[in-house]
């Protein structure tokens, strides 16, 4: 089976393309939770499908660590992004199908390492595109306590704190992802550090399905804009704010409308292929072979 891994800031995935050959199905869940072990498999915070869907470009199905299918990842959209572009499947601009519908996308950049060929850049190892993803309107904001919850393809808790970088970000996750409302279904954790400089702030997030801090989360950074903007008082319209996770730099830009839903959002970040190989998998242990 051949494999390809990518990551944006830090969000890390396997891609399968699985428009000729069904490799894996939805009822494999062992076996991508086996995929996605960073000890005895190759080692990501989830594994996506590219598949093909008369009438879009693709179509992507998402798994979190734990092996099973979940809600929109927003960093995977927008490595799916870059993966179909590698595969010659689309050019700048795509049109795919997402669990939480229809998803639009467009590639504002393409920066190559040192000593790259670019007349063959989609078959060399390494470069960073720029992605910039189309995220669903959203159409309710809840306030508990100090904290904003909402949904934006999948559901998010965000807090600001003023000691951030402190925390314990995996016993703060799991306090709200276990508690009495959460514990069933789950909820993505975002604590948001208070103050930000140059309208960037820094953020770090708990993963449901993953039940860890991620280096990244799109959709929760996503969360956290919307929720910026509303605990500043931001005024209806247009505006743009910065995610600093710990795998790097995220922007969202968004339109704030008056009856106090959110549309035209956009996320926009880099994706990065960092490597491929092949895996056996019939026979109780796997090779790899970059």
């Amino acid at each position: 089976m051949k494999f390809w891994k990518y990551q944006g800031t830090g969000n890390d995935f396997i891609m399968l393309d699985q428009r000729d050959n069904q490799l894996i199905s939805r009822s494999d869940t062992k076996r991508i939770e086996q995929l996605c072990n960073r000890r005895f498999g190759i080692g990501a915070d989830g594994l996506i499908l590219l598949q093909s869907l008369a009438g879009y470009d693709f179509e992507m199905v998402y798994f979190n660590a734990d092996g099973r299918e979940s809600s929109m990842c927003g960093n995977g959209g927008r490595c799916i992004v870059a993966f179909a572009w590698y595969l010659g499947i689309i050019d700048q601009q795509c049109r795919f199908m997402a669990i939480d519908g229809v998803h639009e996308a467009k590639i504002s950049g393409v920066s190559y390492p040192p000593n790259t060929n670019v007349f063959s850049e989609r078959a060399q190892l390494g470069p960073e595109l720029w992605v910039n993803l189309k995220m669903s309107d959203v159409q309710h904001v809840e306030k508990e306590g100090d904290a904003y919850i909402l949904n934006t393809g999948s559901p998010h808790y965000v807090r600001f704190v003023k000691n951030l970088n402190s925390l314990d970000m995996v016993a703060e996750g799991r306090a709200v992802r276990y508690s009495e409302r959460w514990k069933k279904d789950g909820i993505n954790v975002n604590l948001v550090a208070a103050t930000g400089k140059n309208n960037s702030y820094p953020i770090r997030t708990y993963e449901r399905g993953v039940e860890d801090e991620t280096y990244a989360c799109g959709t929760g950074a996503t969360a956290a804009a919307i929720a910026t903007f509303l605990s500043e008082g931001g005024e209806i319209g247009a505006f743009a704010i910065g995610l600093q996770t710990k795998g790097g730099h995220l922007t969202v830009q968004c339109h704030a409308n008056g009856d106090g839903t959110f549309s035209d959002i956009w996320l926009s970040g880099p994706a990065v292929r960092v490597f491929e190989g092949h895996l056996t998998l019939d026979i109780g242990s796997w090779t790899l072979d970059e």
